[in-house]
């Protein structure tokens, strides 16, 4: 059972000691805050709730843990846990919140080595996220014990001992500076990037989120420490942040970041843009072409809202196998109780399959669902162009293929758009609606309205490389490959388990990459490269190898973990 603190002090009123007091104040916990800067003080107060807010040290003389989250200078820390340690009683916990310093020489400085222990958070007011306590051989257990407590008052999540903290913000803090670069650049709204990566990745927060919860200063601050250490470019701060620090628009603490916030740290919703609504086209009818897994999802999801479906094999036995998979399917959801048998009966009476293209041409919509080539892509498109009625949509469901390269071969791109689709994609709600230059209003309104009719999320961005969700997630991935190669001792378990139970992640980098196959992640990455030339897109050395290797992850058994 935890034990419920009487009185917690929190020294340092930033990003985190702010989310700190927030979070124990919402418990119910008394809390205390001091911040030693009078105008921090005063703007604070507002967002306090009930807790109690001084520029004074000395009203925390009763506290039974305090905790420091002042800036991270050794000196500063050094000079606050000396300060605590004269004055409260023996038994306060003092909890250091250093993401890099030394708690050891912390605990020293303070000249109470047996109350100090460290508390190493990775992102402050982010769903799921965790954090890790972090004893040295000085601490005495009942600090231990009181740290704790203290986490799971935050309602965090208590990272097994030993978990490597730094790795995982060290992971974090170049995904959250690509988002920012990527807003900046006018590539998709801030709402857009986050609704991609928590739908299309199941984080529990969106990396713009995610940079106002920590602070567009402190993010900006750590990239910075990071590329003096490493030199690596991606670890450079994005000219996006100086620019909001210089407008004082530092995310969550400051009220204004990516995101607008009330006095209670609620995030208030921008007004809605003053414009007409697109007027969509009927969408009744929507033809598929391909047999694999995606083409078989996305005719799933068709049926079951309803959709007359007709999906297109280049053999009518691959076609009739597809619409004989997409039954199984409906079998299965029925087997476990999902869907009730009429149901599924009467969403596979709205299929046909057929080997002959000729038979979309009264389609509302076509989906492109074929192999991830784009010669391929271009011949089914110059097909479909002939075949298909004048303003029927030809949708392409690339994942990082030109749109446009394919909307050419049809002779008439005003028609076409990108819908990505996730996989499985009867499952996944997200869809990167990918519009080109030459995309009609009409064309990007029907593939809107049916992402809504099939009870999915659509997000919007332009025709380049990896568009949103491939664009931040493999470098993340890579980065984890070069983190442990460049290590003599990090091991792929902890870089696993650090981000799972730091950031609240559902799976860390290594078993994300044998899930999604180690052979489309290098195919991924090498067409990212291909398109930015960066350093963070060359695929790591070991990538290549176990692709080599036929090591390809939960589909061969082996990869970087075995299945």
């Amino acid at each position: 059972m935890v034990e419920q603190h009487r009185v917690v002090g929190v020294v340092g009123l930033g990003s985190l000691g702010l989310s700190v007091l927030r979070a124990l104040d919402a418990g119910g916990v008394r809390v205390i805050g001091v911040d030693s800067d009078p105008e921090v003080v005063a703007a604070v107060r507002p967002w306090a709730g009930s807790a109690e807010v001084s520029g004074e040290l000395e009203t925390l003389g009763e506290a039974d843990v305090v905790v420091e989250a002042v800036s991270e200078e050794f000196e500063g820390k050094a000079e606050v846990l000396r300060r605590l340690g004269a004055l409260c009683p023996r038994v306060t916990a003092l909890v250091t919140t250093t993401g890099a310093l030394s708690v050891p020489a912390l605990a020293v400085a303070s000249g109470r080595p047996a109350q100090v222990v460290g508390v190493r958070f990775a992102v402050p007011a982010s769903p799921r996220a965790g954090a890790a306590v972090v004893p040295t051989t000085m601490t005495a257990p009942e600090a231990v014990s009181a740290a704790e407590d203290l986490v799971s008052q935050l309602g965090r999540t208590l990272a097994p001992r030993g978990t490597d903290t730094a790795v995982a913000r060290e992971l974090l803090l170049p995904y959250l500076g690509r988002a920012a670069a990527l807003h900046e650049a006018g590539y998709a709204s801030c709402e857009d990037i986050d609704t991609a990566m928590r739908l299309g990745c199941g984080l529990p927060a969106g990396p713009l989120e995610m940079l106002d919860a920590v602070g567009v200063d402190t993010v900006h601050r750590e990239l910075a420490d990071l590329h003096r250490r490493t030199g690596l470019p991606y670890h450079r701060p994005p000219a996006a942040l100086e620019r909001m620090i210089g407008s004082g628009r530092l995310g969550r603490k400051s009220g204004q970041g990516f995101y607008t916030y009330d006095a209670a740290g609620l995030r208030i919703a921008p007004a809605a843009p003053d414009r007409a609504p697109e007027s969509a086209p009927a969408v009744e009818h929507v033809g598929v072409v391909g047999t694999g897994t995606m083409a078989r999802g996305i005719a799933q999801a068709l049926v079951l809202a309803g959709v007359r479906t007709t999906l297109v094999g280049r053999t009518t036995e691959r076609a009739d196998a597809a619409r004989a998979a997409v039954g199984s399917s409906l079998d299965r959801s029925v087997s476990r109780g999902r869907l009730a048998p009429e149901a599924a009966r009467a969403a596979l009476d709205l299929m046909r399959a057929e080997q002959d293209a000729a038979v979309l041409f009264d389609c509302d919509l076509v989906v492109e669902a074929v192999v991830e080539d784009l010669l391929v892509k271009r011949t089914v498109f110059e097909q479909l162009g002939k075949v298909c009625r004048p303003g029927t949509v030809l949708a392409t469901t690339t994942s990082s293929l030109s749109v446009a390269a394919c909307a050419a071969a049809s002779g008439r791109p005003d028609d076409v758009i990108g819908m990505h689709f996730f996989n499985p994609a009867q499952v996944m709600r997200l869809v990167e609606v990918v519009r080109t230059e030459a995309t009609s209003d009409p064309a990007h309104a029907a593939a809107r309205a049916l992402c809504e009719r099939l009870g999915k999320t659509a997000v919007g961005c332009g025709d380049r490389t990896g568009f949103i969700v491939n664009y931040l997630l493999f470098p993340y991935l890579n980065h984890a490959i070069g983190a442990v190669e460049s290590s003599g001792s990090l091991d792929l378990g902890e870089v696993d388990s650090a981000v799972e139970s730091l950031l609240g992640f559902p799976l860390g980098p290594f078993t994300l990459l044998d899930t999604v196959g180690l052979d489309v992640s290098l195919a991924i990455l090498e067409r990212l490269h291909e398109t930015f030339g960066t350093e963070d897109f060359t695929p790591a050395p070991s990538l290549r190898h176990l692709v080599a290797l036929g090591h390809l992850g939960r589909k061969t058994g082996t990869g970087f973990r075995t299945v």
